[in-house]
């Protein structure tokens, strides 16, 4: 079963620095976990954004890369606190908790 992970986050300011910080963090993380990802940003505030990482098979492995990547890629200094959610398909999980 693979499991998807929601990171939303406020940005002081939506910037092209910040927007090519992520998309290189998003390009390692897919490059080295192989998962998908995605990069939103709320449709009513532009400053909150969404990075989506999908089909992740090992959440321990794919949290601690994403945690060196994040401080690689000096994450925390240019965002908000960061707020994670992760989610599995339902189809895969049954409907009980």
């Amino acid at each position: 079963m693979t499991h998807s992970l929601y990171l939303y986050y406020q940005v002081a300011v939506p910037d092209a620095r910040l927007y090519q910080t992520v998309q290189a963090l998003q390009q390692e993380l897919c490059a080295r976990c192989g998962v998908s990802a995605r990069l939103l940003r709320r449709r009513d505030d532009p400053t909150t954004w969404m990075e989506v990482y999908e089909g992740i098979a090992d959440d321990a492995v794919f949290a601690a890369t994403l945690a060196e990547a994040e401080q690689r890629h000096s994450i925390a200094a240019l965002s908000g606190p960061r707020h994670a959610e992760w989610f599995q398909p339902l189809d895969e999980a049954g409907p009980e908790p």
